[in-house]
């Protein structure tokens, strides 16, 4: 029986397709399109039918809510731990949220009517995704309580954790706008805390550059929101082929 994902497959990039079972992992990869993830690109926009699910690789991929002002706040990261278009098999065909690509790399997109058939088929598909979606509600519901009861630094510190976790590296690269948009507060704001974090010898800080020197420090500095987050996710996603 298969019992460990493969990373010898392309399935194996991403950790929910490398948690298939063979025979479904075979079929998947015949249909798994592969696609560069911009920095900034709009996977979907707020209301819009999502017509492919992403299966990001080496990208990161934020949900945003976006209000009718323009301002904006994250809601929930994925990277290569998930997939983005839950509302695909949930029923919603669409959902208010926006994805925009936070960190550029690469992914894999499949057609949204392909994954809504495979989900129907209940089985490992239908557990798997339902896990995935359990988790990322976790992730919305502490983001909620961290923007609320937690300061601006500490919400940066959950933040440049939960990224860290979706990379292979300890650099992320993007825009001091997009850093803004993801917290939810002016550029100003974003600069302040990055700098305290620096001065306090957690992280290099460049416009729109962010380099990470101590890890355990920022662990230390952060809310209890990132390890609650980081639990639930290690509890519902298997590290073996789902069953």
């Amino acid at each position: 029986m298969d019992t460990s994902p493969t990373h010898n497959h392309k399935t194996g990039d991403n950790s929910l397709l490398a948690v298939l079972p063979l025979l479904l992992r075979e079929r998947w990869a015949s249909m798994l399109e592969p696609v560069d993830l911009r920095l900034g690109q709009v996977l979907y926009e707020s209301g819009s039918t999502i017509t492919y699910v992403y299966f990001p690789t080496t990208a990161i991929v934020s949900l945003l809510y976006v209000l009718n002002s323009g301002a904006s706040a994250e809601i929930a990261v994925v990277g290569h731990e998930g997939m983005i278009g839950i509302a695909v098999f949930m029923g919603g065909k669409s959902t208010p949220s926006r994805a925009v690509v936070q960190s550029a790399g690469r992914g894999y997109r499949l057609r949204a009517s392909f994954v809504e058939e495979e989900f129907a088929g209940a089985g490992p598909v239908m557990h798997l995704l339902l896990r995935f979606t359990q988790a990322l509600i976790t992730q919305m519901a502490q983001t909620a309580v961290c923007n609320r009861h937690h300061s601006l630094d500490q919400q940066l510190c959950r933040w440049l954790l939960l990224s860290l976790d979706r990379l292979k590296g300890d650099e992320l690269v993007m825009t001091q706008e997009l850093i803004a948009n993801m917290l939810g507060v002016r550029r100003e704001g974003v600069t302040e805390a990055a700098m305290k974090l620096q001065h306090a010898g957690l992280i290099q800080y460049a416009r729109g550059h962010i380099k990470v020197l101590n890890r355990r420090g920022l662990e230390k500095r952060t809310c209890e929101c990132y390890a609650v987050v980081k639990c639930e996710y290690s509890r519902l996603l298997p590290a073996n082929v789902a069953t």
